[in-house]
């Protein structure tokens, strides 16, 4: 008996030598919170909630509900395939397109074919395409006398994930994927084009309509009617399928506020060559050849090499906004750059064997597609609390936690997808989450700074939901709980 007490005496007193970490646990008034939602909300009847928060300083679960149920994580899946991006490719890796040639300059004229070697770059714009013409013009080719040839092979030639529905084929977010494509704006959503449309200045007016870029590659018919102020504003937008046609068509009342449409566009390699055709015309140089695609030949020269922003840069906007074309590219790049094929196969090879690195069991997971559009994909909440609780161990971590879109932050690439919601001074700039939306499913996951001053980390994960904007409202709800902490 006394052996046993002196026992209990030296482990309290080696207790009290050690640093303590004071674990958190939800009090009941917490789960309480949480768990009164989650049963009584009406628009969650039928529908599944799981639920994982954690202490971001141990790690440690405080409240469960169904978080090792595999659910559809929608763009949370980003969350997954930006830690994997990050620890394979780097936050300074880079994106290269090369110019080549396979003749000889004379008499300024490249007597040849000039090459356009796309490697990957989601973020190329016009005026990227403007400053390879100009390299070119500088080297003193004023003519080419062979073809305008696209080399897209560093990538496979399938265009579409597996499971992505036939319905967002002309949809920006459902762009096809090529290692040679380009974007229209700094939001780079590759292989997509930007229209612009604004009303007419009197009644009955055809409405005003601008491509970015400006280009030939699309054909616009334009059905578009000016109605009077008081009027209905109506606009349909359809790219026919296999085509680069767009027919827009309804009413834009006299005084209206431009509308903005991202469309999608068919063959992004051909995109991309056009727009490096016009900046060659530009710069006075003229392709005598045809345009076409086709593999370099290893004999070919490198003329110039063009490099992206770093991928810590690209993450703002594919996490912030959510660009499913840069989540594809980088599952892509990974199988390329690892397993020597740009394939969702190898992409998905390379994300299943890094994860387990986090703490991941990917036996629990389903993994289709590197966006999270796919109804297929499965994932358990507890998992990615899981993720987002190692990650904070990376060097990387503070470009992994920039990049994620903060609560109530207008400005675009701040706030991102949650800069119009959780503006409420409980949550406004406490929030730091990745949210995620196909249809029937809405889920966030991430951080966030309690009233009492600690980090929670959660996941929220809400399907069969028969209306995802109730979802969201429901999210925010339970975040907020878990704010006034």
């Amino acid at each position: 008996m006394l052996k046993r007490l002196n026992l209990i005496i030296f482990i309290i007193f080696l207790g009290a030598l050690l640093p303590q970490t004071h674990p958190v646990l939800a009090d009941d008034n917490l789960t309480q919170q949480l768990n009164q939602l989650l049963n009584e909300e009406p628009h969650l009847q039928g529908a599944i909630a799981g639920v994982s928060i954690r202490s971001a300083t141990t790690g440690e679960v405080i409240y469960n509900h169904l978080g090792d149920v595999r659910l559809r994580p929608a763009s949370n899946l980003k969350l997954l395939t930006a830690a994997v991006a990050l620890s394979v490719l780097g936050e300074d890796y880079t994106f290269k397109t090369e110019v080549l040639v396979d003749g000889t300059v004379k008499k300024k004229t490249l007597q040849g074919n000039l090459y356009l070697k796309g490697k990957g770059d989601p973020t190329l714009l016009k005026k990227d395409f403007d400053k390879m013409a100009t390299e070119i013009k500088k080297l003193g080719i004023k003519k080419i006398t062979g073809n305008l040839i696209g080399d897209d092979t560093w990538y496979d030639d399938v265009r579409y994930s597996e499971d992505l529905p036939w319905s967002d084929e002309q949809t920006y977010y459902g762009a096809q994927i090529s290692a040679l494509t380009a974007s229209p704006t700094k939001d780079y959503d590759s292989g997509s084009i930007l229209l612009e449309v604004k009303p007419g200045n009197n009644k009955g007016d055809k409405a005003d309509v601008t491509v970015t870029p400006n280009t030939d590659f699309v054909n616009i018919i334009n059905q578009i009617e000016t109605v009077p102020e008081d009027g209905k504003k109506k606009l349909t937008f359809e790219r026919e399928h296999a085509k680069n046609t767009i027919t827009i068509s309804g009413t834009l009342p006299v005084k209206s506020k431009p509308e903005k449409e991202f469309i999608g566009v068919w063959e992004p390699t051909k995109y991309a060559l056009e727009l490096f055709k016009q900046s060659l015309a530009e710069q006075g140089i003229q392709v005598s050849g045809k345009i076409k695609t086709g593999l370099t030949p290893e004999t070919s020269r490198i003329l110039h090499t063009h490099s992206s922003i770093k991928l810590s840069e690209l993450l703002v906007p594919f996490m912030k906004l959510s660009n499913n074309g840069h989540a594809e590219t980088l599952i892509k790049e990974m199988g390329k750059v690892v397993k020597a094929e740009g394939s969702w196969e190898k992409g998905l090879e390379v994300i299943e064997a890094e994860l387990p690195k986090f703490g991941i069991n990917t036996k629990t997971l389903v993994l289709r597609d590197g966006s999270g559009i796919s109804h297929i994909n499965l994932v358990p909440a507890s998992q990615l609390s899981q993720l987002l609780y190692t990650v904070q161990q990376q060097k990387w971590f503070p470009a992994f936690l920039h990049s994620l879109p903060v609560a109530g932050e207008s400005e675009k690439m701040a706030g991102g997808t949650l800069r119009n919601r959780m503006k409420g001074p409980d949550v406004k700039g406490k929030v730091v989450a990745k949210t995620g939306t196909i249809s029937t499913v809405s889920t966030i996951s991430g951080y966030v700074t309690t009233k009492s001053g600690q980090t929670l980390i959660f996941s929220i994960m809400l399907n069969n939901l028969l209306d995802e904007a109730k979802g969201k409202k429901i999210e925010d709800k339970l975040v907020t709980i878990i704010a006034n902490q």
